[in-house]
């Protein structure tokens, strides 16, 4: 992020920079490649300047996320609107079962018009399910599956109260630091009492609080940070301090609370799974900042002389909220996929994942109505520096239950890992998750700028920026090429990828590896050689008649 965040530690205190000072043309990177300034970049710049005149058509992309702002101006133009609604009339007009859905759906949201801001883990309500079922249960005569499930439910009590005691510990520690550090500044304010700021003066004062605020001052002024005066380091001290502990408060009150039950909120039972048009339509609201930065990655309209540009030129963004503050639930994800198949979406893109899956049944089902009906799912890998082939995330793209005929895997489902600007060894960032066989191919994911709410644009890191890169390079592939099927799609990307050096760091380790050992393709996206291949390819796509029936008719309880 452009802004600098400053991190006050107990006396001494260190400053760290968190926030990336732009390069020059670095809030472009993704888009340049194949030089030696930003070598993993997937050249979609170098081929918008071919001039290509194939013609093309509008393609709809389903961003399945936390909210979006839908007036940011460097998205409003390419944003969805549901031709058959007549917004704000109450009245669901297309009679897909959703009110006013003119421009997606808030699956988080209260027919108050709230919304879900702050989720707990997957694992925290898993305990929290189970604890009523073991907590008196006699230990002693469980054997075999009884027995398995309750080993497995004691590794949920024993992590969800471990990371609480942390959390606790941790918001102690911090507090502690507050009071020390804000103390002796609001102390040297004292001393000074209206002067001008004179760390001399402060440090020979007589007291000792005076003297760790001059240390404080110190530390700032030699990491090149000029401190303005003494009042504006109180405001950035709190304001920092207040972001500091924040994470903790949240980890205490949602993340590991199994006592908090955010679906409240919304106001439906969750396990009635024949159930799938609860929410409302608010698809932006407070927490949007991911969502936002994910559809203009896809979609910022290009060459408006604003901020950036997308990778898809004639796109249109459905926003479609399922992404909270804590982990995303199967059922909301999987209505919002069928959502975004039966209304036109021909790429889905889902930047968010999680360690546990307990309705992974109801995903599974979506993900192959998007198969029946043509529509490319892409997903990003995860941060977690993690073979994910050996501990999997969710979504992904193998079934619980293998089909009696056909694959065990989805094969629409794109798995996307995060590169850096650096190239050589260090191209695949640090923090990305990888797989032999469940990650599919690597894209731009760090120092990606793009979209933020409120007209602002940011830098931010993840695999949940790769994943739009490459719904964008689908985007564009079936705007210039309609008859290819998402399957083609998904080959055309995989083929055309650039070699990954054949030597990189793995990440979360110091170790070299072999680009096989980290994904399916051994490659980096590129658009160039993709849309040279996507001219060549002979389109098979054959679309069917969306919009089905429930597979679930009737309420279900969990299998």
């Amino acid at each position: 992020m452009r802004s600098i965040l400053y991190f006050f530690l107990l006396t001494g205190i260190a400053v760290i920079t968190t926030g990336v000072q732009a390069q020059e043309q670095l809030d472009t990177w993704q888009h340049q490649g194949g030089n030696d300034t930003f070598p993993t970049g997937i050249r979609s710049g170098e081929w918008y300047a071919m001039k290509s005149k194939t013609s093309s058509k509008k393609i709809i992309v389903a961003v399945l996320d936390s909210g979006i702002d839908i007036h940011h101006p460097d998205l409003t133009d390419n944003i969805w609107v549901n031709p058959g609604e007549i917004p704000g009339n109450g009245i669901d007009d297309d009679q897909n079962g959703y009110t006013d859905d003119l421009h997606g759906w808030n699956f988080l949201g209260g027919p108050n018009g709230e919304s879900v801001i702050h989720e707990s883990l997957e694992v925290t309500r898993e305990y929290a399910k189970e604890r009523s079922i073991w907590e008196d249960a006699d230990v002693g005569k469980l054997k075999g599956k009884k027995k398995k499930a309750y080993v497995a439910y004691l590794e949920k009590k024993d992590l969800i109260e471990t990371r609480r005691a942390g959390a606790e510990k941790q918001l102690a520690e911090m507090q502690v630091t507050s009071e020390l550090v804000m103390g002796a500044l609001y102390a040297a304010k004292e001393e000074l009492n209206g002067d001008s700021l004179d760390v001399g003066r402060l440090e020979n004062a007589t007291r000792e609080e005076v003297q760790i605020a001059a240390s404080i001052i110190q530390n700032v002024q030699e990491q090149g940070i000029e401190v303005e005066s003494i009042d504006w380091l109180i405001e950035i001290a709190e304001m920092q301090f207040e972001e500091m502990i924040l994470p903790y408060e949240e980890d205490l009150q949602y993340t590991y609370n199994p006592d908090y039950d955010a679906r409240k909120i919304i106001e439906e039972d969750y396990f009635d799974f024949s159930k799938n048009n609860y929410g409302n339509n608010q698809v932006d609201g407070d927490f949007a900042v991911h969502g936002t930065h994910v559809a203009g990655i896809i979609a910022a309209t290009r060459h408006n002389d604003l901020g950036m540009d997308g990778v898809a030129d004639n796109v249109a963004i459905m926003c479609l909220k399922v992404v909270p503050n804590g982990d995303e639930r199967d059922k909301d994800v999987a209505n919002a996929i069928r959502y975004a198949v039966d209304n036109g979406a021909l790429v889905v893109n889902m930047s968010f994942g999680k360690g546990y899956s307990p309705e992974k049944f109801l995903v599974d089902d979506a993900m192959k109505y998007a198969a029946k009906h043509d529509v490319l799912l892409v997903v990003g890998a995860g941060n977690e520096s993690t073979n994910i082939d050996e501990e999997p995330k969710f979504p992904n793209d193998l079934y619980r239950k293998k089909p009696l005929f056909g694959s065990k895997r989805a094969k629409n489902f794109l798995s996307i890992g995060a590169l850096s600007p650096e190239g050589g060894k260090e191209a695949v960032a640090e923090f990305s998750n990888y797989g032999r066989e469940d990650v599919d191919i690597f894209a731009p994911g760090v120092f990606i700028y793009s979209t933020t709410p409120d007209s602002t644009y940011e830098f931010l890191s993840g695999t949940s920026m790769a994943a739009p890169v490459v719904s964008g390079m689908a985007a564009l592939i079936r705007s210039r090429y309609p008859d290819l099927s998402a399957l083609q799609v998904k080959e055309i990307i995989m083929e055309s990828s650039r070699k990954l050096p054949t030597k990189l760091i793995q990440p979360g380790t110091f170790d070299e590896v072999s680009a096989e050992d980290l994904c399916v393709s051994a490659g980096m996206a590129d658009v160039v050689r993709a849309m040279q291949l996507a001219a060549k390819t002979k389109g098979k796509a054959k679309l069917k008649k969306r919009k089905e029936k429930s597979l679930y008719p009737g309420k279900k309880t969990r299998t």
